[in-house]
C-alpha cells in the first residue's frame, strides 16, 4: 500500500493497491479471540413493536381499576315500586291471621287473660300485625310527585328595542338562542336602563286582543321583585313559581309558567328567565346563566353611557 501525501497540511489519499499486495493481504489470518473486547460498544438501535388488536383487546379484558358500584336493593326498589309499598300489607295480613289461627288451634279461651303469657305473646304479635298494616297503607298512600315539563300556555312573542344596534341585538338573540337549547328556558325578558330590550319566546295571551302582554316596564321596575334583586345584586331563583306571591308582578309570562331566574345586569337592568318545568334550573344553569348576564352587563354598559 503506497502512501502519497498531496499538501502540506498531511492529508493523506489511499492508493489503489495492486495485485501482488492483494494477494499478500487475502493470505494473512487473523486469529479469532472471543474475550477481545472492543473499545466501542456495538450500537444499539432501537425496536419497534407494532401494537395489535389482540393485545389491546387483552389489556383491555384485564383492566383491575375501581368499578363503579351496585346497589343491588336500591335497583331492585326501584324495578319494584308497587310491589314494595304493598309488602307491609301482604306481611301484616298474613301475621294477622298466623295470631288467630294458632289462637283457634290451640285450645286457650278466645278472651284475652293478662295471666297468661299465651295471651301476652298474642297481643304483642296482633300489635305489630296491625303496624305492618298500617305502614303499607301510608307507603301506598305518599308517593313522590313525578316533575315533567309542561307546554306554556299562550302564544309565540318577539319584541326587540329597534334603536340598538346590530351588535347588541345579535348578542341579545345569541343569549336567547343559548339558553333555549341548552336549558329548559321558554321565555326571555330583558330590562335595561328603564328599556325593554327584549321580549321574546311564550308570553302571556292578551284577553282583549289575542295577543302577548307586553311588559310594562314601570310596573315591574316598582314591584317588589325587581327591587329586591336589584337591592341583593344576586340571582333569584323561583324554583316553583306557584308557591311565590310576587307572581303577579311578572303578568307577561305564561300563566303555566313553572320557574324563574331573575338575573341582574349589573345595577342597570335585570333578565327574567322563564322555565317549564319544576326546579328546571340545575346549579350549574344558575351558574352559567350568572356568567352571560355578566356578559350582558359588559355589552350594554358601552352602548348605554349615562
Amino acid at each position: 500500500m503506497f502512501i502519497r501525501s498531496q499538501r502540506p497540511n498531511f492529508h493523506l489519499s489511499l492508493v489503489r493497491p495492486s495485485a501482488m499486495e492483494a494477494t499478500f493481504i487475502s493470505q494473512i489470518k487473523i486469529p479469532k479471540n472471543p474475550n477481545r473486547r472492543f473499545s466501542r460498544p456495538p450500537v444499539d438501535f432501537p425496536r419497534f413493536i407494532r401494537a395489535s388488536s389482540s393485545a389491546s383487546q387483552q389489556e383491555r379484558k384485564s383492566y383491575r381499576g375501581p368499578k363503579p358500584s351496585k346497589n343491588l336493593v336500591a335497583d331492585f326498589v326501584s324495578r319494584n315500586d308497587d310491589s314494595v309499598r304493598s309488602l307491609p300489607i301482604y306481611v301484616g295480613g298474613a301475621s294477622l291471621l298466623a295470631v288467630l289461627f294458632n289462637r283457634a288451634v290451640s285450645g286457650i279461651a278466645p278472651v284475652a287473660d293478662a295471666s297468661s303469657s299465651q295471651s301476652r305473646a298474642d297481643l304483642l304479635a296482633l300489635g305489630l300485625a296491625v303496624t305492618n298494616l298500617l305502614t303499607g297503607l301510608v307507603w301506598l298512600s305518599i308517593r313522590p310527585k313525578t316533575i315533567t315539563p309542561v307546554e306554556p300556555e299562550g302564544v309565540d312573542c318577539k319584541v326587540l328595542e329597534s334603536n340598538l344596534p346590530a351588535s347588541i341585538l345579535s348578542e341579545l338573540l345569541w343569549a336567547w338562542e343559548s339558553l333555549k337549547v341548552a336549558t329548559c328556558c321558554k321565555s326571555l325578558v330583558i330590562v335595561y336602563n328603564g328599556i325593554c330590550l327584549i321580549q321574546i319566546g311564550m308570553a302571556a295571551e292578551s284577553p282583549e286582543d289575542k295577543k302577548a302582554v307586553i311588559v310594562n316596564t314601570d310596573k315591574m321596575m316598582n314591584g317588589s321583585v325587581y327591587r329586591g334583586v336589584m337591592k341583593s345584586k344576586a340571582q333569584s331563583y323561583l324554583a316553583n313559581l306557584s308557591l311565590y306571591p310576587g307572581r303577579s308582578e311578572l303578568p307577561f309570562l305564561p300563566p303555566n309558567t313553572q320557574a324563574v331566574i331573575l338575573q341582574p345586569l349589573g345595577d342597570k337592568g335585570v333578565a327574567v328567565i322563564g322555565g317549564n318545568t319544576i326546579r328546571g334550573f340545575t346549579s350549574s344553569d344558575q351558574a352559567w346563566i350568572s356568567s352571560i348576564g355578566e356578559k350582558l352587563d359588559a355589552t350594554l354598559g358601552r352602548c348605554f353611557i349615562d
